[in-house]
């Protein structure tokens, strides 16, 4: 069971703050279709921690990997 702090969502700023992940990539990110699920409640646009995770592992490169290309 996830605590309650695991399940609460995170806007753009918090996003920002716990990840290092910029606002401002985020708002483009959306707009284009990529970058991480995103829940909207209204106008108002929330980061599920599980979904930022998610992605931040989605994204990673293995360099090994890369360079055996």
């Amino acid at each position: 069971m996830r605590s309650g702090a695991e399940q609460r969502l995170l806007n753009r700023a918090e996003v920002d703050q716990h990840y290092g992940i910029s606002k401002r990539f985020l708002e483009i990110a959306a707009t284009k279709g990529e970058g991480p699920p995103f829940v909207r409640i209204g106008r108002s646009v929330k980061y599920r921690r599980a979904d930022i995770e998610a992605w931040i592992d989605s994204c990673r490169v293995d360099p090994a990997e890369t360079a055996s290309r």
